[in-house]
């Protein structure tokens, strides 16, 4: 168990369709019946949380996304969905393990205290402070909520890709001081919230548990919200000047049986 937080695993894979076809009538009955009340008995697990997605493109037929507190559960949800439509039919092309994460550039209370002082001018025995204070403290809980524990969201566009901050002479992310970083980041999050309402979006932390520093999780109602965002962010000096990016997987959430039907299972 992480000390706060979820692991969030996403799995991609290929379908091996010949040795689907070499099944008979019956084994594909059972292997359908076998991956649907797997996916539903996971669904039914406290904290836990399974998506479901047709992937678009050649890297990957069927993706899922696994949200869970207990890392066992998480390996053992990996081996059984791998295995979940009979021997070999289901090809692992890729994988990611992440841990929900707070931001560390977040406004925190003592910087929201001192920006009502300063910045607002207000009395912190004036009325107007307290609730300003009040509202702030109870965003605060639900957007910590939010990022250690989301609601994966059911829009029908999912977007996934890892990236990590650069390390280059005269471009190294690590080597600039807190507050530079901070600053940058709080542009980059501007940029961000003027999507509110067309993107849903889940950045977890994998440092030490995979090959990159973050996972990128992006659900919308279309893709066109989904290029625009990554277009726009790319000239911001986050990620403009230190971000590397991964391999970038788009799926369609589907329910299973729209989903088996899609794969042509």
């Amino acid at each position: 168990m992480p000390k706060e937080g979820w692991h969030v695993l996403h799995l991609f894979y290929r379908i091996d369709y010949a040795q689907w076809a070499s099944f008979s009538t019956q084994e594909r009955g059972v292997a359908h019946a076998n991956f649907t009340r797997f996916i539903q008995e996971i669904r039914s697990t406290p904290n836990s949380q399974l998506l479901t997605f047709s992937m678009v493109g050649t890297k990957a037929d069927l993706g899922f996304m696994f949200t869970s507190p207990d890392l066992h559960t998480v390996d053992m949800v990996t081996k059984q969905l791998t295995n979940l439509l009979g021997p070999e039919v289901l090809i692992p092309t890729f994988s990611w393990l992440s841990l929900t994460e707070l931001s560390e550039y977040t406004t925190n209370e003592a910087e929201y205290i001192l920006s009502l002082k300063e910045k607002e001018n207000l009395d912190p025995n004036s009325p107007e402070f307290d609730l300003k204070l009040t509202a702030f403290r109870t965003r605060m809980e639900k957007y910590n909520k939010d990022r250690l524990y989301p609601s994966l969201a059911d829009w029908p566009v999912f977007c996934f890709y890892p990236m990590s901050k650069r390390r280059n002479l005269g471009q190294n992310w690590y080597s600039l001081d807190f507050e530079t970083r901070k600053k940058l980041m709080e542009g980059h999050a501007r940029v961000g919230r003027t999507y509110a309402g067309r993107i849903r979006q889940l950045i977890t932390g994998s440092t030490g548990l995979d090959d990159g520093e973050w996972g990128v999780t992006l659900f919308a109602h279309t893709t066109s919200d989904i290029k625009a965002i990554v277009y726009e962010m790319r000239f911001d000096s986050v990620s403009a000047e230190y971000a590397e990016f991964g391999d970038f997987y788009i799926g369609i959430q589907l329910p299973l049986k729209a989903l088996l039907e899609r794969l042509g299972l």
